[in-house]
């Protein structure tokens, strides 16, 4: 029996991280784990299921992007090296300065890599987007032509291309679909609330563009799961890779097989919540294109107030991460759509939740109602 992997998880506290330290816990993979966040564990929303992996004994408070703190943050008491290496860490929030990706995300990808590299760390894990592809007729396969389009994107890409050139880092580049599951604070979590307010104010949720734009998706179950099994690959000698034809840095997408769609994700909203859910048509998504900062606070300013009655009538103090705030850079007009082909290929990974469904996003609802996050 091989002996289990020791792993280090930077921004082990983040959606992912918190997540890929439960699903190591919960099946017992490590052999130590050690998770490194700049937040203190009772300050990030964390479920009660979460308590015991990211617990005290296995949690380090550190800032990876600072040069000083990587030699506590990497040095284990028996004198080894980590075996995995996952950076989950880095900027998350849309809209943010140029300076705040440089730092919190460029930074730290570079920091953690280049102490990673200088260790001999088996593998090294770098978590990117699928917003880097150029959008395209047909799904973006990992070497398709690149063209970020949004901030968080256009960094991750950097890091992506600099991390490349390290010298002896052994680099596995995983980029994802929008990432949805169980207290999911992002992307799903807007569309959630927005449909929440609609159905209070009894009006018609509208989107932008058509359904047919691409918003390809993956639940967190199975990014978690192939974030583990990506790894394992990359430590066994990267199996059925070849340098010539597919590239020098292993690079995967992680999404579905689902195709979602604008009109698919409007459609088990308006079965959730009973609303009435439609498109806005060309003439008004050409003036939004024109006009996206004022279209974007006129949508904020309308679904604000009353995401907060609905709070307060529910008696609920502590929404948790979730808010109806709609982000400029997310309401653009372009697609979301990649190709996950390889990693199943390559890897051997199958998919166990291969599209969002009603009981999936349901199941997101009924998580939000055991924080008491939901109105």
């Amino acid at each position: 029996m091989a002996e289990k992997p020791s792993v280090l998880i930077i921004g082990g506290l983040g959606y992912i991280g918190r997540f890929l330290a439960l699903y190591i816990h919960q099946n017992n993979l490590a052999s130590e784990v050690r998770i490194v966040d700049k937040v203190l564990p009772q300050l990030a929303w964390l479920a009660p299921e979460f308590e015991e992996a990211c617990s005290g004994s296995k949690f380090m408070q550190a800032d990876a992007s600072r040069e000083q703190a990587l030699a506590r943050i990497f040095d284990r008491a028996d004198g080894k090296q980590w075996d995995h290496v996952f950076n989950c860490g880095g900027e998350t929030r849309y809209s943010q300065d140029d300076e705040v990706y440089k730092l919190r995300s460029l930074a730290l990808s570079l920091a953690v890599a280049r102490e990673s590299a200088k260790r001999g760390i088996k593998c090294f894990v770098e978590l990117s987007t699928g917003m880097v592809y150029k959008p395209d007729s047909s799904p973006s396969k990992e070497q398709d032509k690149l063209k970020p389009w949004s901030k968080i994107a256009v960094f991750k890409l950097q890091a992506e291309e600099e991390l490349a050139q390290i010298e002896g880092l052994n680099l596995v580049i995983v980029r994802l679909a929008h990432v949805y599951g169980p207290y999911a604070s992002q992307w799903v979590a807007t569309a959630l609330c927005m449909a929440r307010v609609y159905k209070k104010l009894e009006e018609e949720m509208k989107w932008l563009w058509t359904k047919d734009l691409r918003t390809n998706t993956v639940h967190i179950h199975d990014v978690t799961r192939a974030l583990w099994s990506i790894a394992n690959w990359c430590s066994a000698g990267k199996p059925n890779w070849d340098d010539k034809s597919m590239g020098k840095v292993p690079t995967f997408n992680v999404v579905d097989k689902g195709v979602t769609t604008q009109g698919t994700v409007a459609d088990i909203i308006g079965q959730i919540f009973g609303i009435q859910t439609g498109f806005q048509g060309q003439l008004i998504s050409t003036f939004a294109r024109l006009n996206m900062d004022s279209v974007v606070d006129d949508v904020n300013d309308e679904l604000l107030g009353p995401w907060a009655e609905l709070l307060e009538d529910a008696g609920i103090t502590r929404p948790g991460p979730l808010t109806p705030f709609m982000e400029k850079e997310l309401l653009k007009d372009t697609d979301l759509s990649m190709d996950g082909s390889r990693l199943e290929k390559v890897v051997g990974f199958q998919y166990e939740k291969p599209k969002i469904s009603k009981e999936l996003v349901e199941e997101v609802i009924e998580s939000y109602k055991k924080m008491n996050w939901w109105p």
